[in-house]
């Protein structure tokens, strides 16, 4: 099933109805992670500027901020999983709802939640990521560890984060967060495949609207699997009964 969505998702992402989508979340991951980098490397460079060895050796003060702005494009890599949080945050109910639209025509389509809700959630989980990012980024010079942490740190980050705000289309977060749980290996291997994207200079650029894409056919997927054992397992979650209903009409 994961493999499936993979490959849906995949080519949803430079399908012709999400291309829009695609241009507008590239510029604004873009655009975040550039202003990012250049208020740090400016506000490094005048704390430099401010030591005295800087202005007594004009070539240390060149070096040192080039070295800094140099070491802050690495560290951005760092950076990326909050900010591809933020954006999916964003763009989630309009790519969700396009895939939604051409991948299941017959299924009902989920409800958008509401803005400050989503983007309240988003925040805070983006700044979560932040937190544990840094913390991977600490150990940028222990060889084989610091990979590690950010690939296994992101595995449950965005797993979790992709995977409940496309669930929550559907049920209420709580019921989102307990669907996720219940499903632990199959939302972290998916949140595997996010953070190993990631991993990927340029093409990690296309994460936010891919980790949508292939949650929305994840949790589908999650979905039926529930309705089609729903008869002689614990009762289903509230979308799932309105379907079941719903055939039964």
């Amino acid at each position: 099933m994961l493999i499936n969505a993979a490959f849906a998702a995949l080519r949803q992402v430079f399908s012709p109805p999400l291309r829009q989508i695609l241009w507008k979340s590239l510029s604004l991951t873009i655009g975040l992670l550039f202003l990012i980098w250049f208020g740090l490397t400016k506000g490094i460079a005048a704390l430099i500027a401010a030591h005295p060895i800087s202005t007594d050796y004009a070539m240390v003060n060149a070096v040192a901020s080039f070295l800094a702005g140099a070491g802050l494009f690495v560290g951005l890599a760092y950076i990326l999983p909050p900010v591809s949080i933020l954006v999916a945050g964003y763009f989630l109910d309009d790519a969700a709802a396009i895939v939604e639209r051409t991948d299941f025509p017959d299924e009902v389509p989920g409800q958008p939640m509401p803005l400050s809700q989503a983007m309240l959630y988003t925040v805070r989980f983006a700044a979560l990521a932040l937190a544990v990012n840094l913390a991977a980024l600490a150990l940028l010079l222990v060889p084989g560890i610091n990979v590690a942490a950010f690939f296994l740190a992101n595995t449950y980050l965005l797993g979790r984060e992709y995977f409940e705000l496309a669930a929550a289309r559907f049920r209420p977060l709580p019921e989102a967060g307990a669907m996720r749980r219940h499903h632990t290996a199959t939302v972290m291997l998916a949140g595997a495949l996010l953070a190993g994207l990631m991993l990927v200079p340029i093409v990690n650029l296309i994460t936010p609207l891919f980790g949508i894409a292939l949650m929305v056919h994840v949790h589908k997927g999650l979905s039926r699997d529930r309705l089609l054992k729903a008869p002689a397992a614990r009762p289903p979650l509230a979308m799932d009964r309105d379907r079941i209903d719903a055939g039964r009409r």
